[in-house]
């Protein structure tokens, strides 16, 4: 996601011992939020409110998660910007660096006590609210239920740290798509959720199987972690991704939108390693192509 000049620039600006302190300081916040909503998280939780449909909901853990991580961020870099999912516009900052937090992603498996949510953190140079224009620098992504916290700083490569200790990652290898395991996720608008299943159905056929694990960071983490093979999904926004896609690039692997080296963002991310991400990217941009076509 360094493409861009600017960005670039701005990320160079960033010097490689400032991002080993901001890689530090996500995996203890992201770590110090998840053990809060897996160890405070009520036997009868509920839906707290509901955001772009009845399908995206938020439960007082999501604020509660999120209020901590902002406490955590305000107290120890006040200089820098912070964007939440739940806050909506987020802080401005002083220093070019900006936070971008998901509190709980994979609300509903949360809401359901199922294990696949996670706290995502990173820090990112840019402006995160506009695709294209952003790059992450560090990031950690906090499973709370399996205690694995998926983290990286832009040129330090990416790791996992479990009850085993700490190891680097890297994406697949897998190059033939007809034998690649896929992850991908569904939006929470339900005419968008039909047209996502119809490329679903074209590709089942000809790919080893698809995973619907119903967090995109999880998804991301897993790319990364060689996992999956790769990954694509609709609808994702800047918290979503931020982290992950950071974990994917230092892992190896390629993210992109399905044009080719457009940036991800809420119209598609691509994500798979090296060796398959095209096929991948090409074969959605196709799929794309024709439901369009058809449509019309």
């Amino acid at each position: 996601m360094t493409d861009v000049p600017g960005l670039e620039r701005l990320l160079a600006q960033v010097e490689a011992q400032e991002r080993v302190q901001l890689e530090r300081c996500a995996v203890r916040i992201a770590q110090e939020a998840g053990a809060l909503v897996r160890d405070q998280r009520p036997d009868r939780l509920g839906v707290h409110h509901t955001k772009s449909s009845d399908l995206d909901v938020v439960t007082v853990m999501d604020t509660r998660s999120e209020q901590l991580l902002r406490d955590r961020i305000e107290a120890a870099r006040p200089d820098d910007g912070i964007l939440g999912e739940e806050s909506g516009g987020g802080r401005i900052g002083r220093s070019g660096l900006t936070w971008v937090l998901d509190p709980i992603d994979g609300t509903v498996n949360y809401l359901y006590d199922l294990p696949g949510y996670a706290v995502s953190v990173a820090v990112v140079v840019g402006d995160p609210l506009t695709e294209g224009a952003w790059t992450p620098v560090a990031g950690a992504v906090y499973s709370p239920r399996v205690a694995e916290t998926f983290h990286a700083h832009a040129g330090g490569g990416a790791w996992l740290t479990d009850v085993a200790g700490t190891r680097s990652l890297s994406c697949s290898t897998q190059s033939d798509l007809g034998l690649a395991l896929l992850a991908t996720g569904f939006a929470y608008d339900r005419e968008v959720r039909r047209r996502q299943a119809r490329i679903v159905a074209d590709l089942i056929p000809r790919v080893r199987d698809i995973r619907r694990m119903g967090a995109a960071a999880i998804d991301l983490a897993h790319v990364a972690a060689g996992r999956v093979d790769g990954y694509w999904e609709q609808g994702t926004k800047a918290w979503d991704m931020a982290a992950g896609v950071l974990l994917v690039a230092e892992a190896g692997g390629l993210v992109t939108g399905s044009a080719p080296a457009s940036a991800p963002g809420t119209a598609m991310v691509v994500a798979a390693g090296a060796a398959l991400h095209e096929s991948l990217r090409s074969d959605l941009e196709a799929l794309q192509i024709d439901r369009v076509r058809a449509k019309g």
